[in-house]
């Protein structure tokens, strides 16, 4: 076992209580935002007063739970900042996530712990120290430093931890700190320091340099970064002192943060263990881009990007494997721990993996097919193919947890070759 005094917090973000039940026994943490005041505000975002349940559900799990309030805050906002802030206080929230310092001065009065986050753009020791002195317990560091500038960093604070994201979405700008989103729709409602970016960048553009008289870009993805991924480069973050590693994705299908989640879950342990193996790391880099991706890049920790950490040629996800919905949960019978599902589309296997996922419920269920049952013919390996519409088999299948009606089933497929 590698000696160490606290391990590292691996931290998963959550789009809705499907994601928490889908990093359960996965992550150390979660981080969340609720309706108001979170980069994320497209995402569905929980309610206020779920707030209780869900730091409940994290703590009766061993898991620390984030809200995050990382956005620029206006003087008429302050009453509802404050309602929320009184929530979780009650729930016993284990950090606040936040940059805003009138917000901080709020968080500090209630006595919460609070985190800083990479919106404050904290690049060198002394803007560091500024947010230690403050109270801060934690940092997470702008994005836009490498490794050996976070190390020089880290070594420099007396007790503060550092945190920094692993994997998911980069965004072009400093920290995210971006207006190209409000310009374009000429409208601060659609701020990316609001939570509200619509990704301008992720488009195609024609740039045209008038001083020149030049046509530099034509309908081309110049400023789509690729995803961070971190996960082969384990060891060195360990070696910085990193103490939180985060993985980015509020926006992202429960079965992508569970991925995720896994197999960074694994990569920790295995270094812990002695284990971290290049054939393990093949196996990772597999599983991660068999989730959504816009291709792999290690952003700033080895040096400034290159060309060659844009995204060119395609816009969103460039995983070869696409979620299939092939029907749906018709019941759920507790003392058999069994379901009967209405197959619609496709076939199942035994071995075959599959996701049940709630539409109005909070079911995330991914397992291997271990049992088909077709009427009464048991021990079945395969089912029909259902080809058309107007086909339906109803198959009985052991479940591993409960299901409920109507929650939908899907699969993972290869699909057919991107098109530029």
């Amino acid at each position: 076992m590698k000696e160490t005094s606290k391990r590292v917090e691996l931290m998963a973000p959550l789009k809705n209580f499907k994601s928490l039940n889908a990093v359960l026994g996965k992550a150390d943490a979660v981080y969340f935002g609720v309706e108001s005041f979170n980069m994320r505000m497209y995402s569905d975002n929980f309610k206020l007063e779920e707030l209780n349940k869900i730091v409940k559900t994290c703590h009766d799990n061993n898991i620390n739970a984030y809200l995050t309030t990382n956005v620029v805050i206006y003087e008429n906002e302050f009453p509802l900042l404050i309602q929320i802030l009184d929530q979780a206080v009650e729930a016993e929230i284990n950090a606040i996530i936040i940059h805003d310092i009138g917000a901080i001065q709020l968080v500090k009065e209630r006595g919460l712990n609070f985190h800083i986050s990479t919106q404050a753009n904290i690049s060198n020791s002394r803007s560091a120290m500024f947010y230690e002195n403050l109270g801060a317990q934690r940092l997470i560091l702008a994005r836009e430093l490498s490794l050996e500038q976070i190390k020089e960093i880290k070594n420099l604070l007396p007790k503060t931890e550092i945190e920094t994201f692993v994997h998911g979405a980069q965004c072009t700008s400093i920290s995210g700190r971006c207006y190209f989103s409000a310009e374009i729709c000429q409208s601060q409602d659609y701020s990316a320091n609001r939570g509200k970016c619509i990704q301008p960048c992720r488009r195609k553009w024609r740039v045209y340099d008038d001083q020149n008289n030049e046509l530099l870009y034509d309908g081309v993805f110049f400023i789509n970064s690729k995803d961070l991924c971190m996960i082969e480069h384990i060891p060195k973050l360990f070696n910085a002192q990193i103490d939180a590693f985060k993985i980015e994705g509020r926006m992202r299908d429960p079965i992508y943060i569970e991925e995720v989640t896994s197999c960074y879950r694994e990569a920790i342990d295995a270094y812990y263990e002695n284990t971290f193996t290049p054939e393990k790391i093949k196996d990772w880099l597999n599983r991660l881009n068999k989730v959504y991706n816009r291709g792999f890049s290690t952003g700033f920790y080895f040096g400034l990007p290159q060309g060659t950490e844009i995204q060119r040629d395609f816009d969103g996800n460039i995983s070869q494997h696409k979620k299939v919905e092939i029907g749906k949960v018709l019941n759920y019978f507790p003392e058999k721990k069994a379901a009967k599902i209405l197959l619609t589309s496709g076939n199942l296997k035994l071995k075959d993996e599959i996701f049940i996922i709630g539409t109005h419920t909070d079911t995330y269920l991914r397992q291997e097919i271990n049992s088909i049952q077709i009427k009464q013919k048991k021990n079945l390996t395969e089912t029909p193919f259902i080809s058309s519409k107007k086909e339906r088999i109803t198959v009985g299948i052991i479940v591993d947890k409960p299901v409920k009606k109507n929650d939908k089933i899907f699969k993972l497929q290869v699909q057919k070759k991107l098109k530029k």
